[in-house]
């Protein structure tokens, strides 16, 4: 066996998409190994093995508020047939804020309703209208998912020596 120190890089691409949407926390997806894992020169394991990774982290954004986060993590190498387990730091994708459209929304709403309640005769009444619509609109819709889709380019590092046999 062979100790892989940590810091050490590992490169993956994806093989299968993560959604925040649709992927629960625990989740695991499976990636292969796009740079040789070397030490010292020496590769442990070519470009090309599987490696396999868990979902950390599945937030989806609320109606309201809050935005979407995914943490992916690796958690085992694959090396002649057998899954060795590995330790890395996270990859985190985080989506935009739900809470600034809603207030887009909120405000956007108010407007056309103050707009329309003028051309009425009842600015005020318009607009506390098209706040009230506004704000539905906003709580109804979700806030958007993130999406990890197949074939992304991500880089990993070990967060504790791992030990994998000698090539």
């Amino acid at each position: 066996m062979i100790t892989v120190p940590a810091g050490t890089p590992i490169m993956v691409r994806m093989l299968d998409t993560v959604d925040s949407s649709k992927d629960p926390k625990g989740y695991r997806f499976t990636t292969v190994l796009e740079t040789n894992l070397a030490v010292n020169g020496t590769v442990i394991v070519p470009a090309g093995n599987t490696v396999y990774g868990r979902l950390d982290v599945a937030q989806q954004a609320g109606r309201a508020t809050g935005s979407s986060n995914l943490q992916l993590v690796l958690t085992d190498i694959v090396v002649n047939g057998t899954a060795y387990p590995i330790y890395t730091s996270d990859y985190e994708v985080k989506g935009s804020s739900s809470g600034k459209r809603s207030a887009r929304r909120l405000l956007g709403g108010a407007g056309l309703g103050a707009a329309i309640g003028a051309i009425a005769g009842n600015a005020g009444m318009g607009a506390a209208i098209g706040a009230t619509a506004g704000a539905v609109g906003s709580v109804v819709q979700k806030g958007q998912s993130i999406q990890v889709p197949s074939e992304t380019l991500i880089s990993f590092r070990l967060q504790q020596p791992a030990s994998l046999p000698a090539p």
